[in-house]
């Protein structure tokens, strides 16, 4: 069995946005800028920053639930499930956030699942400029299942040692 297998992306990723509410400005200044490629693409967003960007720019945004009420725990759901590629969240470093641990949970499944991840708009700049966003893609993942089976084998193993 292999340890790693393969998510596709197609030509129109699916991209989720979610900001920050300090950050939300940088964002739509962001969105606004790309407005032309974004809408090339499956956009979500978390409910404040989704109806902000539709509203503003026009762009058709599949809305979560507000970050707090849940929103970031859905997009993370979606991304376990491989119905999202791209994560742009703009968030607010020097904020504490009342969902702290939600938004811990969201970059830790996109890490997890090997999603690309823009923190800020330099580095949303540099993905979504990047060759690779205008065709197919296939993201490498690591097989969880097979590490945690590993892994209880290895510690039944030393049990019966």
């Amino acid at each position: 069995m292999s340890e790693y297998y393969k998510v596709p992306m197609g030509e129109k990723k699916r991209i989720a946005l979610v900001a920050h509410d300090r950050r939300k400005r940088d964002l739509l200044e962001w969105a606004r800028y790309n407005a032309g490629t974004l809408s090339k693409h499956i956009l979500y967003a978390t409910g404040t920053t989704g109806a902000m960007l539709s509203k503003e720019l026009g762009l058709r945004i599949h809305k979560f639930k507000s970050g707090p009420l849940g929103g970031d725990l859905e997009i993370g759901a979606k991304i376990a499930q491989g119905e999202i590629d791209f994560l742009i969240f703009f968030w607010d470093p020097l904020e504490p956030q009342p969902h702290d641990v939600d938004v811990k949970a969201l970059l830790r499944i996109a890490t997890l699942y090997n999603v690309p991840v823009a923190m800020n708009r330099a580095t949303a700049d540099f993905l979504i400029s990047s060759p690779l966003m205008k065709g197919c893609y296939e993201r490498i993942i690591r097989d969880h299942e097979v590490f945690l089976r590993e892994e209880i084998e290895r510690i039944v193993e030393m049990d019966l040692d």
